[in-house]
């Protein structure tokens, strides 16, 4: 059993920060130490790690993998590649790919294609549908993170309108639901208005996205999860907030004591609408990026606690396929490699604390989802760690993205924040920006 030393390094966790060293011992983290303090364990190897952050590896709430039928735009070996580099030790996979994961079939085929390719630790949701509210008693709920549900049409097209069969998911299951939420019928009014108002019959300027995808859209939908979660004492996850109104829904108590929680996405904390002029489509997205002042609401949930964890909605799609307008341009972005780096970042622009990040990135999605020893920096944890450099100094070029799609939103920006190296499970899967291939992940486990 292969023991690693990590030494001095700067341990961020649970709110802290102290000089130490973490060692490893196989799969799990068999001590941790302050500085000056002395191992009690010998060692194989030793990494120094002097001017560097220790932090416990990210976890990834939602991502889409893209994996099976979409592989053209991505697959589960090249973005768990892409995860490793980004610090990202464990991700959730959404349902929405082809054949959709919406049958316990086809979610145990795809758990068995994340145990073959991934390179990091893996869950996948089942998808729900109008009618499958019956094979709920069928899952697994120590195996599947959740239940996702599209109450907004997004990429796959897994729309549940009908209000029977919503309430009959919300009533149906112990899982956690997580909704996508905007108003389709809303949507529907506002692209037939400004079509019409611009005279035009299938696309429209990007600047209409927001206006499209509008805040009315985004509360009502969330509005109604919200009432049906409190009628049904369900689970209710809010995936990706991007209005300031929304957080009037939530609460700012302890996670531990919440049945509605909600997550903000990378792509709403960094950018506001005055940024599509600088980067066009490749920062269109569902539920769009709207005005700053809803980013500076999110922000501030962020810290607040009325927002309870930060992912990514990583959603890769080939450039041929972001050209066009707020209609015809699909909407995603590839940024499960970026993530950590992206909010560091503004950790250096004291938006958020270090704490902060971990707190939500790591912590936070452990505690929300029950997932076992995993998301914090403890003696018989599992070994998910992730070092940082501060003050590294690059820039990012399209050679540096590992997506199979080929491109970030990110490229040519100068980011002050690397990743050295990633463990999982105690296996060190990314270092001297090479991933090691031969690694896998293991499945997550939910109590």
């Amino acid at each position: 059993m292969k023991r690693i030393l990590i030494e001095n390094a700067t341990l961020v966790n649970e709110g802290m920060r102290l000089r130490g060293s973490v060692g490893i011992c196989g799969e799990q983290i068999a001590e941790i130490f302050r500085e000056g303090e002395s191992p009690s364990e010998a060692y194989d190897q030793r990494i120094d790690a002097t001017g560097c952050l220790l932090l416990p590896g990210v976890i990834d709430d939602h991502v889409h993998f893209r994996d099976p039928g979409l592989t053209q735009k991505a697959d589960i070996r090249s973005e768990s590649r892409a995860a490793a580099a980004g610090g990202v030790t464990s991700v959730m996979d959404m349902p929405n790919t082809v054949p959709q994961t919406t049958t316990p079939e086809a979610w145990e085929e795809k758990m068995q294609r994340m145990a073959a390719e991934c390179r990091v630790n893996y869950s996948c949701y089942f998808g729900a549908t109008n009618d499958n509210y019956t094979d709920f008693p069928r899952l697994d709920a120590s195996r599947v993170c959740g239940i996702k549900l599209f109450m907004g049409s997004s990429t796959g097209d897994m729309l549940v309108d009908r209000r029977e069969s919503l309430t009959r998911i919300f009533s149906g299951t112990d899982l956690l639901i997580a909704a996508h939420c905007e108003s389709q019928e809303i949507i529907r009014q506002n692209t037939e208005k400004y079509l019409a108002e611009a005279g035009r019959d299938n696309d429209l300027p990007l600047e209409y996205h927001p206006l499209i995808r509008s805040e009315e859209a985004c509360y009502a939908s969330s509005a109604l999860a919200v009432d049906l979660a409190q009628q049904t004492g369900a689970r209710l996850h809010l995936l990706h907030v991007s209005t300031a109104r929304e957080l009037e829904l939530l609460d700012e108590k302890p996670l531990a004591g919440k049945r509605i929680t909600a997550e903000a996405c990378i792509p709403h904390l960094l950018y506001t609408e005055e940024d599509y002029a600088r980067y066009g489509t490749r920062i269109k997205c569902n539920p769009a990026i709207k005005r700053a002042a809803d980013r500076e609401a999110l922000r501030a949930a962020v810290r607040s606690g009325r927002i309870d964890v930060i992912a990514t909605d990583h959603a890769p799609h080939l450039l041929a396929e972001k050209q066009g307008g707020a209609l015809k341009a699909v909407s995603g972005m590839p940024m499960v490699q970026f993530s950590l780096v992206s909010m560091l970042e503004l950790t250096r622009q004291e938006v958020f604390t270090v704490e902060e990040m971990v707190e939500k990135m790591c912590h936070a999605p452990a505690r929300l989802y029950g997932i076992g020893k995993r998301g914090f920096l403890r003696r018989g944890y599992q070994a998910d760690l992730v070092l940082v450099r501060p003050d590294a100094g690059w820039t990012v070029g399209a050679q540096d993205v590992l997506s199979k799609c080929g491109w970030s939103p990110l490229e040519g920006q100068t980011l002050h924040w690397r990743v050295e190296k990633t463990f999982v499970n105690g296996q060190l899967v990314y270092t001297d920006a090479q991933v090691e291939d031969a690694v896998r992940g293991q499945e997550l486990c939910f109590s």
